[in-house]
């Protein structure tokens, strides 16, 4: 594995994507959705820096199985998710690929009522976007690489490391 980027860098950026994101929901009701698995540690870090009142949600999607590395049919496992009908949605990602997991979400989240739909990832892959989807708040631009670490994994491995690495 190559260290992409260090734990130092991750917490610096989140902090800075906090000062970003907060004032856009100082006086509005707020819900945080984040995309299961991989979103669950810059889901933490972020909303602890956030000092906005905030619902959290959570969502659960995947294309990845098993020791694949390339996208599949997409699972959407919505049964988690909060009542999000007259609230604006923060949506969280770890990563941007293909977009197909985020524009089946936002509009999932429109479907159901949301009063508008932001989103925001840790990282996103350039050159790799198939689907439409506004990204609104991005950590990292990463190349086209296949990343593990924080959160990110390789058939369910490596989510704990504190930083992000290529594979291989």
């Amino acid at each position: 594995m190559r260290v992409l980027i260090t734990t130092e860098q991750i917490q610096e950026r989140i902090d800075e994507l906090a000062r970003q994101i907060a004032p856009e929901y100082r006086d509005r009701p707020l819900t945080i959705v984040g995309v299961l698995t991989g979103s669950v540690m810059f889901l933490a870090d972020l909303v602890r820096r956030l000092d906005v009142p905030l619902r959290i949600g959570l969502i659960q999607a995947s294309s990845y199985r098993g020791k694949n590395t390339t996208a599949g049919e997409l699972y959407l496992g919505p049964g988690l998710l909060a009542d999000v009908r007259g609230r604006h949605v923060l949506l969280l990602d770890d990563i941007l690929d293909t977009g197909q997991t985020l524009s089946r979400i936002v509009q999932l989240l429109h479907d159901r009522g949301a009063a508008s739909v932001k989103v925001a990832v840790l990282l996103r892959k350039q050159g790799r976007q198939m689907h439409a989807v506004t990204v609104d708040f991005v950590g990292f631009e990463i190349p086209d690489e296949f990343v593990v670490g924080y959160g990110l994994d390789y058939n369910d491995e490596h989510r704990q490391l504190p930083y992000i690495a290529t594979l291989g």
